[in-house]
């Protein structure tokens, strides 16, 4: 039952109201005329009908109101109002580019664990002619460099409540794990293509021990080496003194290169952006570069600034006489083994194997340091 409103009660005894419950009020009837009309003592209807008026706007807050027994909330569960895009964004991660530089090639199977290679160099030399004179004596020498491999491995695991609860979160879970793991080994095969394995004979494309030393650049009219000032002549020089060292230099080929052969220059993304140097006649550094060596490649790789903060490139003749002269090698590029089951988990294991990348040629490539 609501609670009377003292104020109320005694307004509807001097308007002649009676309340026959907490919700319905009738005014007290005293007489009905012969015509059937109603009469209240000394009230008309208009009187009556301002009494009802005052009374119920009186009453509003206190008796025709009732208390919340719930906290007062307007709002929803967030989540309703909340839109989950099924796009997933991958973090940004720097490419993989020894491949592109080096070419790559399987060598073996997971079973090898050395590589070996047969090197033959043609000998010989010459005698006077005589009816009777055998001097002069043609052979081969052979020798057998070698490589060795090295497996490396990942896992993946997870569970069905887990594959479950990232299924509502619109994430194909165990697919996600896959492609995590196919990434990590490829990442780890890149810098094994680059710098080897310690330990093994198992080199990379910038410390092989067979590669000649480094060159230096010139130095600049903005006065130092570094190409960001460089004129786009400047640059072009530089890169002509690395073509010139696969040519004639200590460790050169000899003049077995021309300059239309094909050629890789490897090189850091920010020293890139310095072959858009512009000379007064409006040509890059690009531009001079490709009109002297027309079959020439740039491919950008972050390994070629040093940890001391140093940029380098290296300019490769792809082939000598049909010969390539490097290529990043694998003896398993990824294998997947079986998926184990538990209880209520599931784990599987992922294995990769490289023999870093192999040189066969270390006169085919040149390299500058501190450009």
């Amino acid at each position: 039952m609501r609670t009377r409103n003292p104020e109320l009660d005694a307004l509807a005894e001097r308007a002649g109201i009676v309340f026959d419950s907490a919700l319905d009020f009738l005014p007290r009837q005293e007489a009905k005329g012969s015509d059937g009309a109603m009469s209240f003592g000394n009230l008309d209807d208009r009187k009556v009908q301002l009494a009802l008026d005052e009374m119920l706007a009186m009453d509003a807050p206190t008796y025709n109101q009732q208390s919340l027994v719930t906290s007062p909330n307007a709002g929803i569960p967030a989540f309703l109002t909340t839109y989950l895009d099924p796009k997933l964004i991958e973090v940004l991660l720097s490419p993989l580019k020894s491949e592109e530089v080096y070419g790559v090639t399987k060598k073996g199977d997971w079973l090898t664990e050395t590589a070996m290679f047969a090197m033959i160099e043609n000998t010989g030399e010459t005698a006077a002619y005589g009816d009777f004179n055998q001097s002069g004596r043609s052979g081969a020498n052979v020798q057998y460099p070698q490589r060795q491999s090295f497996l490396f491995q990942t896992m993946t695991e997870w569970g069905e409540r887990e594959l479950e609860r990232m299924g509502l979160g619109k994430v194909d879970w165990a697919a996600r794990l896959n492609i995590s793991s196919a990434n990590t080994l490829n990442r780890f095969m890149n810098l094994c293509n680059f710098y080897g394995v310690s330990g093994l004979q198992n080199y990379g494309g910038l410390n092989d021990p067979s590669l000649s030393p480094a060159l230096t650049p010139a130095t600049k009219l903005a006065t130092g080496t570094s190409w960001s000032n460089a004129l786009p002549t400047e640059i072009l020089a530089d890169i002509q003194a690395g073509f010139a060292e696969l040519q004639q230099g200590t460790y050169g080929t000899n003049g077995n290169l021309e300059l239309t052969d094909a050629l890789t220059l490897g090189i850091h993304p920010v020293s890139e952006v310095y072959l858009a140097n512009t000379n007064s006649f409006g040509l890059t550094a690009m531009e001079m570069i490709r009109k002297v060596f027309p079959r020439l490649k740039v491919v950008t790789a972050v390994q070629y600034l040093s940890n001391a903060g140093v940029y380098s490139y290296q300019l490769i003749a792809d082939e000598i006489e049909g010969q390539r002269t490097a290529e990043c090698a694998f003896n398993e590029k990824m294998r997947a083994h079986r998926i184990v089951p538990d209880t209520s988990s599931y784990r599987q294991k992922k294995t990769a194997g490289t023999w870093g990348t192999i040189i066969y040629r270390p006169i085919g490539i040149a390299s500058m340091a501190g450009i």
